[in-house]
């Protein structure tokens, strides 16, 4: 480590070794938190111990995957939404294993994985409460065509979920072919190595006992009070920086993990973004200009090789290590940034106010907000500070131009972030343009994740939504609204939100998502090369 980050470990990992934080967090002691956190930390550390109490599903895993592959089921397709698709995306995506995860409402999205060799297909919905209504409503459609193509559906369904959620006592009486329950003591986010994180990766064909061994491994490296002690030494930079460096950029240099960053978000973000404090992860390359910034409120981590030599900038740290061993390590640093930073890093007071202004919109269906102005493909929607813009790129510039010198932005998009996945380039972009920390999310996962810091962290953040017409919708079996109706109200639930907490938020939907893309991207660009001759 170097800069701020170096110098956080000096000040707190001394005297996280002396409160006995490592092997008080594996004793499961909820006190560390202070007494407000404290029930909630009582019923949220099984984590701990995920690995050796998971080992017991190993077995039931390995051989419904056998059976699968007896009667031609290849293809796994997991329907789960934030800590239950986030990791086993990692998992599958580093092992080299195909795993499709679904993860969206968008009807376009839907109905590709719904057209994939549905004969060779099983799924996997994942719920620790049972109710989310994604995973409900991917459940229905699935069960629906697998009958529809006169597969018996109830052979290809397996479930997930929290022993007697309203799912486990469903599932159980439906027939569906498997269902396996995970620790209740562990929140969505910290369950990597629980039955969320194994059993779609394990019916996939990752070695998940080898995915175990590593993990218990790291347990017993973590469970030590000792200034060496890697989890101590990155919850202080993550943590405990004086003043709070609170955008942490992680940077994928060499460590051979395909997405972690993307999991980490979730799990930083959403436990330390509330009481208007936390620390925001951006997720970016080593080339992104947040790395090379030099921005006061800036940290930047780079995950490396275990081979590797890092060579470091100012207020950098590095950590290596194995996908398992990542994942303990940076969730026991995760708990121990809470205890400095002074929250509760086990719950999520924000994310419910999206939920149930969508719910809300869904119930009411009221008729779209009228746009600002329309340009091209894009109406453009926004607040009172968007001024005199007339076009899209005036109002693009706009909502850069009211970042301030300690904000973020976000750019949401809500639509298929598989066929769309290039125009995650203009996060670079806009990061360049406005010299300020970018977050790039697709909606609606993102609300699982960085939704919580958006409302409950600091009052800097500005706010891109991206939204996009769709070709064709698919109807819900058995529910009031479709694909298109429930991810239009979620978009516009989010946005409601965030302006009731007072964050600039602008609205450009896509008419013609092709169409639209493009016009986006030359925006962008516009903007970047216009910077560029200015800054030259």
């Amino acid at each position: 480590a170097s800069g701020a980050a170096q110098q956080a470990i000096e000040q707190h990992v001394r005297v996280l070794v002396e409160d006995r934080v490592a092997t008080r967090i594996f004793a499961k002691d909820a006190s560390l938190w202070g007494p407000e956190a404290e029930s909630e930390a009582a019923i949220r550390l099984g984590w701990v111990e995920a690995a050796a109490v998971s080992r017991a599903l190993v077995g039931g895993i390995l051989e419904l995957r056998d059976a699968f592959r007896a009667e031609g089921v290849s293809r796994i397709v997991l329907c789960g939404m934030g800590g239950s698709s986030l990791a086993p995306e990692v998992i599958a995506g580093t092992a080299g294993v195909g795993l499709t995860v679904l993860d969206s409402t968008d009807p376009e999205q839907v109905g590709a994985a719904l057209a994939d060799r549905l004969a060779e297909t099983a799924i996997v919905v994942s719920s620790k409460s049972g109710s989310t209504v994604e995973t409900d409503s991917q459940r229905r459609v699935f069960e629906q065509a697998f009958t529809e193509a006169g597969i018996d559906a109830k052979s290809r369904i397996v479930i997930v979920t929290d022993p007697g959620s309203p799912l486990d006592t469903a599932s159980r009486e439906a027939g569906y072919r498997a269902v396996f329950n995970a620790d209740p003591n562990v929140g969505g986010r910290f369950s990597a190595l629980t039955a969320f994180g194994l059993v779609p990766c394990g019916l996939a064909g990752v070695d998940i006992e080898a995915f175990l061994d590593e993990a218990e491994e790291a347990a017993e490296i973590l469970n030590e009070d000792s200034a060496e002690n890697i989890g101590l030494r990155l919850g202080a930079a993550l943590g405990g920086t004086v003043p709070l460096r609170n955008k942490v950029v992680i940077v994928e240099d060499g460590s051979g993990i395909v997405g972690f960053a993307d999991w980490a978000e979730q799990l930083i973000a959403e436990s330390t973004g509330k009481s208007g404090t936390g620390v925001l992860p951006v997720v970016a390359g080593p080339s992104a200009p947040e790395v090379s910034g030099g921005a006061a409120d800036v940290l930047v981590i780079r995950l490396v090789g275990t081979d590797t030599d890092a060579v470091l900038g100012a207020n950098e740290a590095a950590i290596a290590g194995g996908l398992a061993t990542q994942m303990l390590v940076w969730e026991f640093a995760t708990a121990v940034a809470g205890r400095l930073l002074g929250i509760n890093p086990f719950d999520q007071p924000d994310v419910e106010a999206a939920k149930v202004a969508a719910r809300g919109l869904l119930d009411a269906r009221p008729e779209p907000t009228p746009a600002n102005f329309v340009d091209g493909a894009i109406e453009v929607r926004a607040g009172a500070w968007l001024g005199e813009a007339g076009t899209a790129e005036e109002a693009v510039k706009a909502l850069l131009a009211g970042l301030g010198t300690e904000g973020y932005l976000s750019v949401q998009a809500y639509f298929d972030r598989i066929a769309f996945a290039p125009l995650e380039a203009i996060r670079d972009e806009l990061a360049g343009v406005s010299g300020r920390p970018v977050t790039f999310g697709w909606g609606p996962r993102f609300l699982h994740s960085t939704g919580q810091f958006h409302k409950g962290g600091p009052a800097i953040g500005s706010f891109l939504q991206v939204t996009a017409a769709a070709q064709g919708d698919i109807a819900i079996p058995e529910r009031p609204f479709t694909f298109g109706q429930l991810i239009t109200a979620q978009a516009a639930g989010d946005a409601q939100v965030l302006q009731d907490h007072g964050r600039p938020v602008l609205r450009l939907h896509l008419t013609d998502r092709g169409a639209g893309v493009a016009q986006l991207k030359n925006i962008v660009a516009a903007l970047a090369a216009r910077a560029g001759a200015q800054g030259s």
